[in-house]
């Protein structure tokens, strides 16, 4: 089962990165599997730490993906890095083991610390949506366009019926995302 949470890394001079990241639970163990290159690999692998954020507003997932600050951090608690302000709780973890692909290594991670910072207060066909939009956001150089296009359309469904201000919100910044793509896309074309 893959995850959907919000990873926080810092590069060696503490700098964060924030970005949306599935993850697994395997043995007592969060594993992460960055493609490469990646920036997140990249800080895991030079730092030995990472945190996991678990969030319910997908304005942070969409804002990751598209260049927007991704909500307000602050310090964790027991190593060197930072969470989310507005989670409904963080991890904080250490690596423990890297296995190395070509394209995707596998990153094994253990828990530090736990902190529940707040109560889910239950799920929305919207934030699914949105989630699911992100996911295709985040590959939009690896999907073909028109797959990304059709499930758009699909997931607008729910966010039509069932989207809040937050959910409106992040859908629009994916939406521009995937437009700014075809533009490229069209462009490329062109040439």
């Amino acid at each position: 089962m893959i995850y959907e949470t919000i990873v926080s890394t810092v590069d060696g001079e503490g700098n964060a990165h924030v970005t949306p990241f599935g993850i697994q639970l395997s043995d007592g163990l969060v594993i992460i599997s960055p493609y490469k290159p990646s920036r997140t690999l990249d800080n895991i692998l030079a730092t030995g730490y990472a945190v996991v954020n678990v969030v319910d507003d997908v304005r942070l997932f969409a804002a990751a993906l598209t260049g927007r600050p991704a909500g307000d951090l602050l310090p964790a608690e027991r190593m060197s890095g930072f969470r989310l302000a507005d989670g409904l709780s963080h991890k904080e973890l250490k690596l423990v083991k890297v296995q190395d692909d070509a394209i995707r290594p596998r990153l094994s991670l253990a828990l530090v610390h736990e902190v529940q910072h707040r109560a889910f207060q239950g799920f929305n066909r919207a934030q699914a949506a949105v989630i699911e939009l992100a996911v295709l956001v985040s590959r939009l150089k690896r999907l073909p366009l028109d797959k990304i296009t059709n499930e758009l359309d699909y997931l607008k469904i729910a966010i039509d019926k069932t989207a809040g201000p937050r959910e409106l919100e992040a859908w629009q910044w994916l939406a521009e995302a995937v437009e700014n793509h075809k533009a490229a896309l069209n462009l490329e074309n062109l040439a």
